[in-house]
């Protein structure tokens, strides 16, 4: 049992939400924020203003969508973990291709979550990413199961 003193002190785990869609967004934030160790630091709506937030912010974790403008989602991940190194990115996307998931590993994503389910699972996503374990669906991916660091 978490005493109230020791629910204080707990670290609340940092987010940055990535997504074209301000609906996405809003919605992520509203679930995302009625959990007590989470803190939603920032938004963006494209690659390069996640770029930016994140130097800004230093997020533990940010939930990234691949397609949006600007800059896309494959290559702010590889610009984020490059400036912030222990920075977990999961993405929410709704593309579930192999090629798509296997450029995401290769990029150094912590995990990957399907827009359609995502809802069923983010929660702990977010705290596996935090906690430096790796998250994918395999039941969409059938790309075979590679050492992950």
């Amino acid at each position: 049992m978490v005493t109230t003193r020791s629910a204080a002190l707990m670290r609340k785990i940092s987010i940055l939400l990535v997504d074209d869609h301000t609906v996405v967004r809003q919605g992520l934030r509203a679930l995302l924020s009625a959990e007590e160790d989470i803190d939603v630091v920032g938004e963006a709506e494209n690659g390069r203003l996640a770029v930016m937030l994140a130097r800004k912010t230093n997020p533990d974790v940010v939930v990234m969508d691949v397609a949006m403008p600007l800059l896309n989602g494959l290559e702010a991940t590889r610009q984020i973990l490059k400036m912030l190194p222990s920075t977990k990115v999961l993405v929410l996307t709704s593309y579930g291709d192999d090629e798509c998931v296997s450029q995401l590993m290769d990029a150094g994503a912590s995990g990957y979550l399907i827009k359609q389910t995502a809802c069923q699972r983010s929660d702990t996503s977010d705290s596996r990413s935090a906690k430096r374990e790796r998250v994918f669906q395999p039941d969409d991916c059938q790309t075979p199961a590679r050492s992950m660091p």
